[in-house]
C-alpha cells in the first residue's frame, strides 16, 4: 500500500486543484488523506483518490461542496454516483451561491451578488441592518453568502469578481453604521488582524457592532506587523484588543503574548477568529465564538470601566 500511496502534491496534480483546496476538504469535510506510517506525513491511499474524484466532479458540476462531500464519503471507492444536473442557473449567468439553511433573503442577496447587482446587494444589507441590527445581519444574512463564495471559489477558482464587489458593498454599509452612530470620548477598543492576516469584514463587523453599541474603536485593518500592533497598543492603552486570524497559518501566538507584554497591558485580549486554536493561546487570552460574544465581552469592559473610581 505504501508504493501506491500519494502525497498531497502528487494528488492536487492528478485532479487539478491546489493543495489548499485539499486541506479545506481535509478540515471540513474529512476528506483526507488515511494512511500513516509513525514518522511520516499522512499520505493519500487509491480509495482517498478515488473519493476526491468523485468531491472534485461533483463540485465542477455546481453541487455545492458539503453535498458533495456527503457523496464521496458514502459512495464505494470507484463507484461516482451517477452524473447530477444539480446546477441552478440564475438571470446573470453562472450557478447560484450555495448558503446551506439560510433563509430566502440570504438565497436573494445571493442572487443580486451573482449578477454583480451592487444597488440590490447594498439596499438589502442596509435594510436588514436597519430592521435587524448589525450582529442579527451578519450571522443571518451576511456570513451564509460569504461562505457560499468561499466554497464555490474553493470548489472552482471563479467568483473572484463576486467577492470583490460582494465584499466592498459590506464594508460600504458598516462604515454608514460608524458614522451615524458617534461615539464620543475616546476609543476604548483597538481591533486589528495579525501579521498576514488580509480578511476584514469580521473586524469591520464588530466595528460596525460596537459602534451600534455606542462604544468606540480603533480599527489598525489588514496584515499589521507585530511591531506595530505593540506601538499601537503602547500608545492608545486601550482597555480592549481583538486580534483577529481567519486562517490558521497567520494565526501566531506570539503576536498575542507581545501585545500582553505591554508595560499597560490591556483589560481584555480576543484571539478572534477561526485561526486560532484554543490549545495554543496564551494565558490570559479569551476566544469568542460569534460576533455576539465578541460584542458581549467588549462592552463588559466598557461597563467596568464605567463602574470604575476616578483615578
Amino acid at each position: 500500500m505504501a508504493d501506491e500511496a500519494l502525497s498531497a502534491g502528487a494528488v492536487a496534480r492528478r485532479l487539478g486543484v491546489a493543495v489548499t483546496t485539499l486541506r479545506t476538504w481535509h478540515q471540513r469535510y474529512g476528506l483526507g488523506p488515511s494512511e500513516h506510517i509513525p514518522g511520516h506525513h499522512r499520505r493519500y491511499t487509491p480509495a482517498d483518490l478515488a473519493r476526491l474524484e468523485i468531491m472534485r466532479r461533483l463540485t465542477a458540476e455546481g453541487v455545492t461542496p458539503a453535498e458533495a462531500a456527503r457523496w464521496a464519503r458514502q459512495s464505494p471507492a470507484g463507484t461516482p454516483p451517477a452524473r447530477r444536473s444539480t446546477s441552478t442557473v440564475r438571470d446573470g449567468g453562472g450557478a447560484a451561491i450555495p448558503v446551506g439553511r439560510a433563509g430566502p433573503a440570504a438565497r436573494g442577496l445571493a442572487r443580486a451578488a451573482m449578477r454583480l447587482d451592487s444597488v440590490t446587494v447594498s439596499r438589502t444589507i442596509d435594510e436588514s441592518i436597519a430592521t435587524d441590527g448589525v450582529v442579527a445581519t451578519w450571522e443571518g444574512l451576511l456570513r451564509p453568502v460569504l461562505t457560499g463564495i468561499g466554497e464555490r471559489h474553493t470548489a472552482t477558482a471563479a467568483l473572484v469578481e463576486v467577492e470583490h464587489l460582494f465584499s466592498r458593498c459590506v464594508t460600504e454599509a458598516f462604515a454608514v453604521v460608524a458614522r451615524a452612530n458617534p461615539t464620543g470620548g475616546l476609543p476604548r477598543i483597538l481591533l486589528s488582524c495579525t501579521d498576514d492576516e488580509q480578511h476584514t469584514l469580521p473586524l469591520e463587523a464588530l466595528a460596525a457592532a460596537l459602534a451600534e453599541a455606542g462604544v468606540g474603536c480603533r480599527m489598525l485593518g489588514a496584515r499589521v506587523p507585530v511591531a506595530a500592533l505593540v506601538a499601537a497598543v503602547t500608545r492608545t492603552a486601550p482597555a480592549a484588543v481583538v486580534l483577529w486570524s481567519h486562517l490558521r497559518a497567520t494565526a501566531d501566538p506570539t503576536q498575542l503574548t507581545a501585545v500582553l507584554a505591554v508595560p499597560r497591558r490591556p483589560l481584555l485580549v480576543l484571539a478572534a477568529g477561526p485561526g486560532w486554536w484554543d490549545d495554543t493561546l496564551p494565558a490570559g487570552v479569551v476566544r469568542p465564538v460569534s460576533l455576539a460574544e465578541a460584542v458581549s465581552l467588549a462592552l463588559a469592559v466598557r461597563d467596568s470601566l464605567d463602574r470604575s473610581p476616578p483615578g
